[in-house]
């Protein structure tokens, strides 16, 4: 079902605003609220999530933790990631989690594949990978028959920081960026190829602001 929505272009936003700001937007929403998708970069942050274990985390160092309301364990934001938050009212798009899952992991997929990029989802571990690295993670929190979070995919990111976990629960997972496989270096390049994907799967119209 082909639904409205405003595509939002913040910048470099510090997590925390971001999440209390997605938060609001779904608490105030009503049926007839335009989804919308946010397009940004956060600050380097590490965030555990509602089944996030803290012994997944090995030395977090100067970069900031914060135990946020989305599923699965810890990842790592930061600039050169490029994040799209996803905040669709699924009731009105038909749509449940796990078909809206393979929905994301496919506009992915699709994005990389548009550079020659080889990747996959894996069953049991939402994401996207390729060459048996994780490119890409998709959190997602359900709340009145509503989402928000979304996808994030590393594009040109300091790949550090994720030596300092164990990405998304896993111990050893090895973790990369598009601009290590022949993809884009810079996240505008990645998200003006994104998007058109993201809004044909999840049957999005721009709205008239």
């Amino acid at each position: 079902m082909q639904t409205k929505v405003h595509i939002r272009y913040p910048g470099l936003v510090p997590y925390e605003q971001a999440l209390q700001e997605m938060q609001t937007f779904n608490e105030t929403r009503t049926p007839d609220t335009p989804d919308e998708l946010w397009v940004l970069e956060h600050p380097s942050v590490f965030t555990l999530g509602t089944n996030g274990a803290n012994h997944h985390i090995i030395d977090a160092g100067n970069i900031p933790v914060i135990h946020v309301d989305r599923g699965g364990q810890v990842t790592w934001h930061g600039p050169g990631q490029l994040v799209v938050y996803t905040l669709l009212n699924l009731q009105r798009k038909k749509l449940g989690v796990r078909a809206l899952v393979c929905r994301l992991e496919r506009s992915i997929i699709s994005t990389l594949a548009d550079y020659g990029i080889k990747a996959e989802g894996r069953a049991g571990a939402p994401g996207v990978y390729s060459d048996n690295a994780k490119i890409a993670s998709i959190g997602l929190r359900i709340r009145h028959q509503c989402c928000y979070h979304g996808i994030a995919i590393n594009v040109n990111a300091d790949l550090e920081a994720f030596s300092r976990i164990n990405p998304c629960g896993y111990d050893g997972l090895a973790v990369t960026r598009t601009c290590d496989l022949g993809g884009p270096d810079n996240v505008t390049t990645l998200t003006s190829k994104l998007l058109p994907h993201l809004m044909t799967e999840l049957e999005l119209l721009p709205a008239i602001a």
